[in-house]
């Protein structure tokens, strides 16, 4: 192997998702169609759309939480159908809906997860201070969830996401509901976690603002992807300055409303 060859080898980025005409029927509804994309590893990818549009769907087949009607997606090189255990092994997530037990401690949630995962011991004894600490939770570590702000709450959710040393961590709408102040914490988090510990982010949100932190964005509408690229890229394809206007342009500024029993709403549970 030449030199040439050799610098290739190095810089060449694995995906570390790959999804190829992945899509998902229901009775009277196509939720995805036809969905392909990669996300490469150390990547933080932004998966946009408005209400309805395919985005939870698709975290959840990716989570093995749903099944595709048909395609095929993989997670870490692991089939999201065949090798669920392995997918799980894999990845964090973080939920729209609150999901900590609020009769536990932080440091109770974190362990509970640990159960879950298998961690042995030893590694548990070290990794929930170290996390308790990163997300400033460390002085609490004792007390009820229940007493905790919904920005606390939200860290300890992103903490015990991370606590089995995922590849990729799933954050959907992370920080919705927020203050400015407590969203800005949770991305300095994440953005230095990507930094430190190559984490692959892949997030939905819908501020527009936190979009521009992502490599790439995609945005799904119908069921459809109809943008993929930088946050640059898109702007320039569009002839737009922000994303914000990049979202409206591509999908209108039309409200859309979404039946909370269509299928994207449905909740899932997760278990290992």
């Amino acid at each position: 192997m030449n030199y040439t060859e050799t610098v290739f080898c190095i810089n060449e980025k694995m995906n570390i998702i790959e999804v190829k005409n992945l899509t998902k029927k229901y009775a009277h509804l196509t939720a995805v169609n036809s969905v392909n994309f990669n996300v490469q590893d150390g990547e933080m990818f932004a998966f946009l759309g408005p209400n309805g549009a395919g985005k939870t769907t698709t975290i959840k087949i990716l989570t093995t939480l749903l099944s595709p009607t048909s395609g095929t997606a993989t997670i870490n090189g692991f089939d999201v159908c065949q090798q669920t255990d392995e997918v799980r092994g894999s990845f964090g997530i973080v939920f729209q809906d609150p999901s900590l037990d609020d009769k536990l401690t932080a440091e109770e949630n974190l362990r509970f997860q640990g159960w879950l995962y298998n961690i042995p011991a030893k590694e548990l004894k070290e990794r929930i201070p170290m996390l308790l600490e990163m997300f400033e939770l460390k002085d609490r570590a004792k007390d009820l969830v229940e007493q905790f702000s919904g920005g606390m709450k939200r860290r300890l959710e992103v903490a015990r996401g991370l606590l089995h040393k995922p590849k990729i961590l799933f954050l959907d709408e992370p920080t919705i509901g927020l203050d400015p102040q407590t969203r800005n914490k949770i991305w300095e988090y994440l953005r230095g976690l990507k930094q430190k510990e190559h984490l692959t982010i892949f997030y939905t949100t819908h501020y527009m603002d936190e979009a521009e932190f992502a490599d790439k964005v995609i945005i799904i509408d119908h069921g459809k992807i109809i943008a993929n690229g930088t946050p640059a890229e898109l702007k320039t394809q569009t002839n737009q300055t922000t994303l914000n206007d990049v979202f409206l342009f591509l999908t209108g500024k039309d409200i859309r409303e979404v039946n909370i029993s269509t299928p994207e709403k449905m909740k899932g549970s997760f278990g290992h």
